[in-house]
């Protein structure tokens, strides 16, 4: 290993860090920016090399490691149009701001394509230390932002998400699991035998978690459940409802993993004549004031958005202040019974 790593100053370069990783000085640039131009391998090896020589872009940087930019980072791996029909992250994000406005505080927002461009920005966030912590949202199984927070030098980190996906990071959640096998309890209580979940997408955490709350529960009551996937959008709810209730043997329940889908959907059963609750009884997920104000009114797993986003600001105030991780239950959520569902006509 070559001995040429360091300047007399002892500040590592990014000549120094081409050295030791092997890749052109530009690659080194491309990587620590988080610009295109290098590859996912060259781009995580660069970084790796760079933790471990300790890098900081220059000794103004390092002071901005122990300065306060009174920022908050968040980056979202979502299509900004589906971002604007599900109310889910605007209620978020304002219970981030309420807590965060007390204390001076921002919050930086990027809306991304992919998880690759959301690591590179978070990489680039760390290098620059351009904000004083970073919360993790719609977590993955084995998910690579979980590995990057909690390398050297990584930025204080709140994940929103089930504890046992954290890695040993702080964690702020709610019990998805148990909320799923309440709403089958109660369905099954009123006489439905099959009922059907409109659920997220597979790659998220918290939809594989539902997904198994919902197939033990059902087997365990002994009634059927079947399992519709969709992108969130209240399009796929629609498509998806459609055919399930167009299907050879239609549910006559059905559970949806948000408010719009559930919306969409209902306007499906009015369309095909059928009677909400009468033939079919509709779960919703999240309780927004949308599902005050449909006909009839939405039965939604209800817990409060807007204090979860304050309680995820509280959590990062506090790993900046130096606290110890830890895994922290926000809420259940819990059924509040409206217009849309009810006993199985006979």
């Amino acid at each position: 290993m070559s001995t040429a790593h360091r300047r007399p100053s002892g500040r590592v370069t990014i000549n120094d860090i081409a050295a030791r990783a092997g890749v052109s000085i530009s690659a080194v640039s491309f990587a620590l920016n988080g610009r295109k131009g290098v590859s996912d391998q060259t781009r995580a090896r660069v970084l790796q090399v760079a933790d471990e020589m300790g890098w900081a872009p220059s000794s103004a940087a390092r002071s901005l490691a122990e300065a306060k930019t009174e920022t908050f980072g968040l980056v979202l791996a979502r299509d900004p149009h589906n971002l604007g029909v599900e109310s889910f992250y605007m209620r978020f994000f304002a219970g981030l701001e309420l807590e965060m406005s007390i204390r001076g505080y921002g919050l930086l927002l990027q809306v991304v394509p992919s998880v690759e461009a959301e690591l590179a920005k978070l990489a680039k966030w760390r290098n620059s230390r351009s904000v004083d912590g970073i919360i993790l949202v719609d977590l993955h199984v084995e998910d690579p932002r979980v590995a990057l927070a909690t390398q050297p030098g990584a930025l204080p980190t709140v994940v929103v998400g089930d504890p046992s996906l954290a890695g040993g990071l702080t964690s702020v959640w709610t019990d998805d699991a148990e909320s799923m096998r309440s709403a089958v309890r109660y369905l099954a209580d009123l006489g439905h035998r099959r009922i059907a979940r409109v659920a997220g997408l597979a790659a998220l955490a918290h939809t594989s978690i539902r997904d198994a709350a919902f197939a033990d529960e059902t087997r365990a009551l002994g009634i059927h459940g079947e399992l519709v996937r969709t992108d969130y959008t209240p399009q796929q709810g629609a498509e998806c409802t459609r055919a399930a209730l167009t299907g050879a043997e239609p549910p006559t329940a059905l559970i949806y993993d948000n408010d719009v889908m559930a919306m969409a959907g209902l306007t499906v059963a009015h369309e095909l004549g059928l009677d909400v609750p009468g033939d079919l009884s509709m779960i919703a997920w999240d309780d927004s004031v949308l599902c005050e104000h449909t006909l009839p009114s939405l039965t939604a797993l209800s817990h409060d958005v807007v204090a979860f986003g304050s309680h995820v600001a509280r959590r990062l105030f506090a790993v900046v202040d130096g606290a110890e991780p830890g895994a922290f239950l926000d809420s259940t959520p819990s059924l509040r019974v409206r217009g849309s569902t009810g006993p199985l006509r006979g």
